[in-house]
């Protein structure tokens, strides 16, 4: 694979990432969480979200709620929804006791509001979301595949599955491969059926890199290690 087809998001908070990755042309869109934003040292969620969206060009970009209950969810997204038309309000599966929030996706999705569906990591919970944004707005279903290899499983039996769901439901609904943690992912997502990947702005970077000669990557490795010891000053 020398130029993925596959549509790359960046994940992550940080502004001068976010920025950089903007002009980037393997770049087709934006995704965060309260997680990345907390990382990245964000106090203010509305006025770093509204700054944000003046810099990315009009690219798809989640926000996603941080209520933990239905109706404050509701309420949140509702006004997320509101800060431009490339924004997709980010909502997760279920709450922190486990209370799925079908019922919201669903009438989001049917209320004409776009929605990031995120934690999802079964095939249940990809139905479940697929028919309840069938016929809505334009949905992503993201799929958390680097954290299903965390636990032993090869993610891709569900992630092919998971897209072909999304290709069933309808032309407005994307498989996303989530919880990124290598180059290779690109190349797994891309071979699995998916629509779009996300990734932090390290891999993201590393894509360049393919199809690149082994030998030459062995020497630069080779170079790197000769460079640090040299700059670290060691001596035996």
């Amino acid at each position: 694979m020398s130029s993925p087809k596959i549509k790359i998001f960046l994940d992550g908070a940080d502004r001068p990432a976010i920025l950089e990755m903007a002009k980037n042309p393997l770049v087709s869109g934006f995704t965060t969480n309260p997680s990345l934003m907390k990382k990245a040292g964000v106090k203010d969620y509305k006025a770093y979200c509204q700054e944000i969206l003046t810099q990315i060009g009009g690219k798809p970009i989640s926000f996603e709620v941080f209520a933990d209950d239905l109706p404050t969810m509701k309420r949140q997204g509702k006004e997320i929804a509101t800060w431009g038309k490339n924004v997709y309000v980010k909502i997760p599966i279920s709450n922190s006791t486990g209370e799925s929030t079908i019922p919201l996706i669903r009438e989001m999705s049917q209320g004409g509001v776009q929605i990031n569906i995120t934690a999802i990591l079964t095939l249940t919970q990809v139905w479940e979301t697929c028919q309840a944004v069938k016929g809505g707005a334009p949905a992503i279903v993201s799929v958390f595949a680097g954290r299903i290899a965390d636990t032993g499983r090869d993610p891709m039996p569900t992630m092919t599955a998971s897209a072909e769901l999304c290709r069933e439901t309808g032309p407005k609904v994307e498989c996303l491969w989530a919880s990124t943690r290598e180059a290779y992912n690109v190349v797994q997502a891309e071979a699995s059926g998916s629509h779009i990947i996300t990734a932090p702005a390290d891999v993201i970077k590393k894509v360049t890199g393919f199809g690149k000669d082994l030998k030459s990557v062995s020497l630069d490795t080779v170079k790197t290690f000769k460079a640090d010891s040299e700059a670290a000053g060691f001596s035996l």
